[in-house]
């Protein structure tokens, strides 16, 4: 075997090993160079085989791809990994983001943990991880949920009332 068919060879390996693995390693990266890998094997077809051969060789390796890409596409949904990987329903039912104002707008609670722009707060009597409008709210500060986006709730620090004026406040010393 001389060293262009080995190459030859090796690239076809190499092309489908990538391919394989980005099932696993989802992202893009490994299926371009296994697509590349591929595309420089039937490169080599031409150098190992000449004119007729990488032609043959070339025709050999985009059929081939494109019957397992028809399998996969036929298969794979229905087996133990794909039922994982992949959307069961079609999706008529799905509720979207409601764009009525969020009920939780105005409610008061306590911030549970210092808020370091985030944290966890208690509101309405439940745990709800929270952001500051501000960059620092400390645990145990009264807090009011100014703004929701998404399932971002987002609170101010409630301002304790100053007191009355020195003429007001009993027992003073003047």
């Amino acid at each position: 075997m001389t060293s262009a068919t080995q190459l030859f060879t090796a690239f076809i390996a190499m092309g489908v090993i990538l391919i394989a693995l980005e099932i696993i390693v989802p992202g893009g990266i490994l299926g371009a160079f296994g697509a590349l890998s591929l595309l420089i094997a039937i490169g080599m077809g031409f150098v190992a085989f000449g004119p007729q051969g990488g032609l043959l060789a070339a025709l050999c390796v985009v059929l081939f791809s494109a019957a397992v890409l028809a399998a996969w596409i036929k298969l794979f949904p229905h087996t133990k990994m794909g039922k994982i990987l992949t959307l069961q329903k079609d999706g008529s039912t799905f509720k979207s983001i409601s764009l009525t104002p969020s009920p939780l707008i105005g409610k008061e609670g306590v911030a549970l943990s210092n808020l370091h722009r985030a944290g966890i707060a208690l509101i309405d009597g439940k745990r709800t991880d929270v952001l500051s409008e501000t960059a620092f709210i400390a645990a145990g500060t009264p807090v009011k949920v100014v703004k929701v986006e998404g399932n971002r709730i987002i609170v101010r620090e409630i301002q304790a009332t100053p007191p009355k004026s020195s003429g007001e406040q009993k027992g003073s010393a003047v």
